[in-house]
């Protein structure tokens, strides 16, 4: 599984940082613990270090941006004759199948995002390699407005011999939403992923036709 890493807004790109997994150690001093100093420690608010590392549990203050798929993006038929869009052309497809994920924001603190898209591939019978590139894309938007930042990725798939479908699950580290206020929600937002698409692909889809490697040579030419 292909690790991708998307720094949206790189306003914050501190927070970059705090991917690791590591903990740094506890290190347990000569005369044991101070418990003036712990019991301070344990009612103090959690600070910019503990939501860092994930220690501190309040919730967040709103909802998390909607994740989807844009409709017209979420499939890629490649024809071998772009101009003869028959089953018998097929080199390669693509299918976005869903996406999910989960965020996280406080106080005034930035909205942080992890993401995992899953996705099928098809190699059709004018195939001739093994492997294909797919490039797709995930983008930051305003509900209803154009994308605030758009960033592009490639898959590299390879088909097992005799298999002609591939399943894949494509996962986002983080994506970082700067806020304008403390109260801004990330109701406000979206976070939209799709293929990048050639404009002959894009009507493909628009017109409501398709072919699924999976169904078999026997299906019907757009279905």
């Amino acid at each position: 599984m292909k690790l991708a890493h998307a720094v949206i807004l790189s306003a914050v790109l501190a927070l970059g940082a705090c991917s690791s997994n590591r903990r740094t150690p506890t290190v347990e001093l000569p005369g044991g613990v101070n418990e003036e100093a712990q019991s301070a420690s344990q009612q103090r608010s959690p600070n910019a270090f503990d939501r860092m590392f994930g220690l501190d549990d309040r919730p967040n203050v709103g909802p998390c941006p909607l994740m989807g798929v844009l409709y017209d993006t979420a499939r890629i038929v490649k024809f071998n004759q772009p101009n003869a869009p028959r089953y018998a052309n097929i080199e390669y497809t693509g299918e976005m199948q869903g996406v999910h994920g989960l965020c996280r924001y406080l106080d005034a603190d930035p909205i942080t995002m992890n993401m995992e898209i899953e996705m099928a591939f098809g190699r059709g019978p004018a195939a001739t390699s093994d492997r294909q590139t797919y490039r797709y894309w995930v983008a930051v938007t305003r509900r209803g407005r154009a994308p605030i930042e758009k960033v592009y990725f490639d898959v590299d798939v390879r088909f097992p011999r005799g298999q002609d479908v591939v399943t894949h699950r494509e996962r986002i580290e983080q994506i970082v939403i700067p806020r304008a206020t403390p109260e801004t929600s990330g109701e406000n937002f979206e976070i939209l992923v799709g293929f990048e698409l050639t404009p002959e692909q894009l009507q493909f889809n628009r017109e409501g036709r398709r072919f699924r490697i999976d169904a078999g040579e026997t299906q019907a030419p757009g279905q």
